[in-house]
C-alpha cells in the first residue's frame, strides 16, 4: 500500500516528496496514519490468534486445510482456505508434510536374482522353520537410521534385529546373528534375496556358517546384499 511505503521511507525522504512521487496527497497519508487499522485488518489479527491456538494445539502439525476445517467445525468461523493459508504464511506457521517414500533397493541390472525359496508360502508348522527378514528406515534429525529385522513366521515374533546408519551387508548379518543366538535353530538356515526389499530365510538340508557360528557359511553372506 502506498501509505505504508510512505510510512516506511519517511525517515529517509520527506512526506511531501513521497506523496507526490506516489500520486497521493499528504493529507491523505496523515488521515490514514491517525485512522488506525481497518476492519479487515482487525479481523485478520483476530483470526490469526485463533489459527495460532489451533496450530499450537496440534503440536505444530496442522497445515492450512486442517486448520480451515477446525475453524469451521470447532469455532464456527467460515472463511476461505486461501485466506487461512495467507495468514499462516504471514505468521510463519507451517504444517508437517508427509515425506515422500524412498526406496531402499538399488538393483544391479547384471545380477541374477535368486529364486523364492519359500514359494510365497508365509506359513510354518513349528518355530524356527521359516524366517523372513526385511529392512526399513526411520528418518531422524541427524539422517536416516536403518533397521533390519528377522521374523519367525510361525509365531510372528521378531527374533533378531539390528540398527545402523548405513545399508551395508553387515546390518542384515547382525540381525540374523541375533536371531540365531536367541533361537539356536541348528545347522539348517539358508537365505536369499528377491528383487524387492525382503530377504527370506528357509529350511534347507545343507549346513551353513556365519561369523563365529559353525552353522552359517560366510560365502553365503553375499546373498544378503
Amino acid at each position: 500500500m502506498k501509505y505504508r511505503l510512505i510510512d516506511a521511507e519517511k525517515t529517509h525522504h520527506g512526506v511531501s516528496l513521497l506523496a507526490r512521487v506516489l500520486g497521493v496527497s499528504r493529507q491523505g497519508y496523515y488521515a490514514w496514519k491517525t485512522r488506525g487499522p481497518s476492519r479487515w485488518t482487525r479481523q485478520d489479527q483476530a483470526l490469526t490468534e485463533t489459527i495460532v491456538k489451533i496450530h499450537t494445539r496440534s503440536r505444530h502439525t496442522y497445515g492450512a486445510p486442517r486448520i480451515h476445517a477446525e475453524l469451521r467445525d470447532d469455532f464456527g468461523v467460515h472463511v476461505g482456505r486461501k485466506r487461512v493459508a495467507r495468514l499462516m504464511r504471514t505468521a510463519q506457521l507451517e504444517g508437517v508434510h508427509r515425506r515422500r517414500r524412498r526406496g531402499l533397493t538399488r538393483r544391479d541390472p547384471e545380477a541374477v536374482p535368486p529364486g523364492d525359496l519359500v514359494n510365497r508360502d508365509f506359513s510354518a508348522p513349528a518355530p524356527n522353520q521359516v524366517w523372513t527378514a526385511d529392512i526399513t528406515y526411520v528418518p531422524t534429525g541427524e539422517g536416516c537410521l536403518y533397521l533390519a529385522v528377522v521374523l519367525d513366521v510361525f509365531s510372528r515374533r521378531i527374533v533378531g534385529w539390528a540398527m545402523a546408519g548405513h545399508l551395508r551387508t553387515e546390518l542384515v548379518i547382525e540381525a540374523l546373528e541375533m536371531a540365531i543366538w536367541n533361537r539356536r535353530p541348528g545347522p539348517w538356515a539358508d537365505s536369499s534375496q528377491r528383487p524387492g526389499d525382503a530377504i527370506y530365510v528357509t529350511v534347507v538340508q545343507s549346513p551353513v556358517q556365519v561369523s563365529g557360528y559353525p552353522h552359517l557359511d560366510r560365502q553365503r553372506r553375499g546373498l544378503l546384499r
